[in-house]
């Protein structure tokens, strides 16, 4: 199973051969059956992809189905109304994220004739495609032997191979890449990297890690300090640093005008003096200015169009989503 693996790392273990079959057995015992782990069409695994973003998976696998009846094909994203895309992501948040989904599927109908490059370079080229998304798709798609990182595999390999990720012990993102692509069992690219994922979202989770019950208790280089390391850190506020309260911040505001304008459904555009009271109950001149900025960064993001071309004698320009797939 080892065959290929780069045994040269400094952190991998002797008996990293016995982990990879703990491993790999817990997940054909636990795996949960998740709608993409059933296909290998790369585009169905980039919209999943994009979806878990910062989105729980109990979230995620309806609207993952709407999206695809929606649009079953990366020819029928970019062929779509930005506008439509982005009404059928309403609920997931961070609406970006579509945009850029979309974004990547014209590209790949522009540049690449509409089949997705299978190599990680390559698909980290397509628009909003970071390392961990082209590793991804170039895994569970088209099952290669590529070592990524998310969150919740840097955390589990962090912990197993190195230690507590405590800030005398923590290794760089470069550090960690390397890590990964090195551990990779050749020929088990895709279950490898669903098991890590699985792993870390079930067993070594971020808070509450179940230790007790862990297979890989006397591989695990974290244990069984870690559980110590993780009440200390809670004890004293440095686990995670304190999050803005979301009501009244920008990130809420922005979702409020997407909401607004959803809800004009396809209409010419709303006016930016009538989005404002739309949009804060409190709303009063005073706020134009905090209001044009808010509609100009979602038009930067390709979320919202500012009408350009209004009469002179019209001081308040129309706000209103993308328009047709002609005007991405």
């Amino acid at each position: 199973m080892t065959d290929g693996r780069d045994d040269r790392h400094p952190d991998i273990p002797e008996d990293m051969p016995e982990i990879e079959t703990i491993l790999l057995n817990w997940y054909r015992r636990n795996a949960r059956d998740l709608p993409w782990r059933q296909t290998r069409d790369p585009y169905r695994i980039l919209v999943s992809e994009v979806m878990l973003q910062q989105t729980q998976v109990d979230r995620v696998i309806p609207k993952y189905h709407a999206f695809l009846d929606a649009f079953p094909s990366s020819e029928a994203l970019a062929a779509a109304s930005t506008a439509d895309v982005i009404r059928l992501w309403s609920g997931l948040g961070y609406n970006r994220r579509a945009v850029n989904l979309q974004r990547a599927a014209r590209a790949v109908a522009v540049e690449h004739g509409g089949a997705f490059p299978r190599d990680v370079s390559s698909l980290k080229k397509l628009p909003g495609i970071g390392p961990y998304t082209a590793g991804a798709i170039a895994c569970f798609a088209f099952e290669q032997d590529v070592g990524f990182l998310d969150t919740n595999i840097r955390r589990l390999l962090h912990r197993l191979l190195i230690g507590p990720e405590v800030p005398e012990e923590q290794r760089s993102q470069r550090e960690m890449q390397a890590l990964a692509s090195s551990i990779v069992p050749y020929g088990h690219g895709w279950e490898w990297g669903q098991t890590l994922i699985e792993f870390g979202a079930l067993q070594c989770t971020a808070r509450k890690p179940a230790c007790l019950t862990c297979p890989l208790q006397h591989h695990c280089c974290a244990f069984p300090e870690i559980q110590t390391v993780l009440a200390d850190l809670a004890r004293n506020g440095f686990r995670r640093k304190k999050e803005a309260a979301f009501e009244g911040s920008n990130r809420f505001y922005r979702g409020r005008v997407l909401r607004v304008l959803q809800e004009d459904g396809h209409s010419t555009g709303i006016e930016l003096e009538h989005l404002g009271h739309r949009v804060r109950d409190d709303y009063a001149p005073e706020h134009q200015g905090w209001l044009e900025s808010l509609v100009e960064g979602l038009a930067s993001d390709g979320l919202v169009q500012i009408q350009e071309d209004r009469p002179s004698y019209d001081s308040s320009p129309k706000v209103r989503l993308p328009g047709s797939s002609s005007e991405g």
